[in-house]
């Protein structure tokens, strides 16, 4: 429970109506889009402006209450659970496109807006913003901002941290920040804009974001290559972009996703192939033309079982939205779905697809993998049953050896759902013990008294690393 002086501070900042601490607040902001992790906050706050964030901020500085920033709350590692309670800060009061600068090709956006209804608006006015995470319909820019999300163009055009060129934000005592600007050349000082991307809410409250912008390619064109060996699909992967041709988007579907997202979609994709890609290019005509005859050379060398191209560009979004809609279909299939990520050099695809499966078997769990080949990001996906104890364990035993596999590999243990209190424990497995040294140093001088997400990047302890035997 807040101190009751703190509470009727918060309260007159805000209004009555934007600070709330009935149950029903406090347990529908108690979890995110991780399963089988929930935490009850203290209370929960709506600010509608930079000003009100600091005074709040100034607030919970003096009384030391912890702080969770939120957005849409679709956060896949527990990262907008309030782990150690205190108050939620919603962002969706504060979700206006501020300005679209045509002569800089730039957008000015508050964090509370939503993905897709910002990119809808920049498209309509001829303008580009690439970075699509597949939860886009609900997720905020904020959220894309403080989990530096990718999505299935990140391949071409890179991942969010890769557009947000300025930033307002507020730190843990009040003071508001402001990083970068409209300007593609700044070398003054140390880049606190791309430090508090993929930060997770752990340093600052992102109030405001300059985005760049880009001209929008001339035009699309969209290709299926259905694979009876996932060793040909994966090695289709590397081939493609060792042959110097970089797909805008370049994904792959395992065997139990193409079955539930075919019947989940309608689409009617063969069931008997053991992987599928999706391939999308775009740019000038005569580019697109020419890479996608040589992708089509290349799937064919790799034993591709059917190559189809869509006919139309509404064949080529109903594919496109199916791969999208993926991670719901396979919710369907049992009451938990656990979506991890993880993510190897490209020409390790082939060789992390096979050892998930090696893994999963090994462990007598289920698990679908699909993800954004072309730049190494898998995305794990086991469909379980919470209640059962055992399984879960089998679960997360499996889980911890895919973690370990893609180190081994030379990836990561997360390419864009973030640490959180999830990916905690294996963190120091990345980054060793001087940088997680680094890491907390830097937290600590952003936020001293550790009131901004607490509990979340930093574990308290890391997990043994496991050793594999894989044959």
């Amino acid at each position: 429970m807040l101190n009751p002086d703190a509470a009727a501070r918060l309260r007159a900042i805000v209004g009555e109506r934007n600070f709330r601490d009935d149950k029903e607040a406090l347990v529908a902001h108690s979890y995110d889009g991780t399963p089988m992790l929930q935490s009850l906050p203290d209370g929960v706050i709506y600010p509608a402006s930079t000003e009100e964030v600091s005074a709040i901020m100034k607030v919970l500085s003096e009384y030391r209450i912890p702080l969770v920033t939120r957005g849409s709350g679709t956060n896949l590692c527990g990262g907008t659970v309030p782990a150690l309670g205190g108050v939620v800060m919603v962002m969706h009061r504060m979700n206006r496109i501020l300005e679209v600068d045509l002569e800089n090709l730039t957008a000015t956006v508050q964090p509370g807006i939503i993905t897709a209804e910002f990119i809808a608006h920049v498209e309509s006015l001829g303008l580009f913003y690439p970075p699509d995470p597949s939860s886009m319909r609900i997720s905020t820019i904020g959220g894309n901002i403080a989990e530096c999300s990718g999505g299935l163009r990140g391949l071409k055009y890179g991942t969010t941290k890769d557009y947000v060129i300025g930033l307002e934000a507020v730190l843990a005592d009040g003071r508001i920040l402001r990083t970068g600007g409209k300007l593609m050349k700044d070398v003054a000082g140390y880049d606190l804009t791309k430090l508090l991307v993929g930060s997770e809410g752990t340093l600052a409250i992102v109030t405001e974001a300059t985005l760049k912008l880009i001209p929008p390619p001339k035009t699309k064109k969209t290709m299926l290559a259905m694979y009876k060996d996932i060793y040909g699909a994966a090695r289709t992967v590397s081939s493609i972009i060792e042959g110097r041709i970089i797909p805008a988007t370049l994904e792959i579907l395992d065997n139990p996703t193409i079955r539930v997202v075919s019947d989940f979609a309608k689409l009617g994709l063969p069931e008997d192939m053991a992987a599928i890609l999706i391939i999308e290019q775009d740019g000038d005509p005569e580019a697109v033309e020419r890479d996608i005859a040589r992708i089509t050379e290349i799937c064919m060398k790799e034993r591709a079982d059917r190559i189809e191209v869509a006919a139309s560009r509404e064949e080529a979004e109903r594919l496109l939205t199916a791969r999208r809609s993926a991670f719901t279909a396979l919710a369907r299939l049992r009451p938990t779905t656990i979506l991890e990520d993880a993510t190897v050099p490209r020409s390790k695809i082939a060789d992390m697809v096979l050892r998930i499966n090696e893994i999963a078997r090994k462990h007598g769990v289920t698990i679908a993998t699909f993800g954004h080949a072309g730049d190494g990001n898998l995305h794990p996906t086991a469909t379980t049953d919470a209640r059962d104890k055992e399984e879960i364990h089998r679960v997360e035993l499996a889980f911890e050896e895919i973690f370990e596999a893609a180190i081994e590999l030379g990836g990561t243990i997360t390419g864009e759902h973030g640490v959180g209190v999830v990916k905690a424990p294996y963190l120091e497995w990345k980054v060793g013990e001087a940088g997680m040294a680094v890491m907390k140093g830097i937290k600590t001088a952003f936020d001293p008294h550790h009131l901004l997400n607490p509990g979340k990047v930093f574990a308290k302890e890391t997990r043994k690393r496991v050793v594999l035997q894989h044959g």
